[in-house]
């Protein structure tokens, strides 16, 4: 079982940064991707960035070139640099392990960020 704890959401304006936390405790296999998503009201829930344990990272197109996803195995902790904010950006987001050889798949509890204009 892995818990996953979110922090660093907040209210920012737009233009500006914040950068998102995500500690897991329990076990993380090598075989698990860690990664962000999002889900504004309305919406469906939509993949921000992943990182595989050997660094191999993914992005959506909305947000490449402003978020920075990294990973620190030593402390099975991932985070999301996010940098020129958009109102578009508002959303809950959420951490999440997965690694579907091994049936796995852990949710955070979300942390809601908010972008004015």
């Amino acid at each position: 079982q892995v818990q996953l704890v979110e922090s660093g959401g907040g209210l920012v304006q737009a233009g500006g940064s914040l950068r998102l936390s995500c500690a897991a405790s329990g076990i993380i296999f090598s075989g698990d991707v860690m990664g962000w998503y999002r889900q504004a009201p309305g919406k469906q829930r939509e993949l921000v960035a992943s990182i595989t344990n050997v660094y191999n990272t993914n992005y959506a197109d909305s947000v490449k070139g402003r978020f920075t996803i990294s990973r620190d195995n030593a402390k099975s902790t991932v985070y999301l640099q996010m940098n020129s904010l958009k109102p578009e950006d508002t959303a809950v987001y959420y951490c999440n392990v997965a690694n579907p050889w091994l049936r796995r798949n852990y949710w955070g509890q979300g942390t809601q960020v908010t972008v004015s204009s």
